[in-house]
């Protein structure tokens, strides 16, 4: 983690929440990633800048750092993986492929002109969840 991003961070840092090392390294793994990633991908990464985080205190932070609105947990395939990516407030979609898991960022929301005709006409839509899934262009090529 760059010291830039310690000191932006600081000023950020929810009230009540204690600061730890294996949080920063934690929190530096999710601002480097170019999107979302699984606990164990995660964990690994901790190793990188120093001593690796465990798995088991990895799921923890997460659990937290969710809560606390500093992450954001997704849950793919319908429900059997979950990623987690830094809250960069922003709506986006990704699509899975589902051989080999890779997650791939959609440019678009496809749901943006979409207006649902529901049968209770006093319902108002605030948020929505989409999963597409195929296969990336190196499973769709594979045998």
């Amino acid at each position: 983690m760059t010291e830039r991003n310690a000191a932006e961070r600081g000023n950020e840092w929810p009230a009540g929440m204690k600061r730890t090392k294996q949080r920063e390294a934690v929190l530096a793994v999710l601002e480097r990633a170019e999107g979302p990633l699984r606990a164990a991908e995660i964990r690994a990464r901790t190793g990188e800048d120093g001593a690796p985080v465990r798995l088991s205190t990895v799921y923890r932070i997460l659990e937290i750092i969710v809560k606390k609105g500093m992450a954001v947990k997704l849950s793919i395939l319908g429900g059997e993986t979950a990623v987690y990516e830094l809250n960069r407030f922003r709506h986006r979609h990704y699509a899975v492929c589902v051989r080999c898991r890779k997650i791939v960022s959609m440019d678009n929301c496809p749901m943006e002109r979409f207006i649902p005709k529901l049968e209770d006409g006093d319902f108002r839509v605030t948020g929505h969840n989409l999963e597409i899934y195929g296969y990336c262009k190196d499973c769709d090529a594979a045998p």
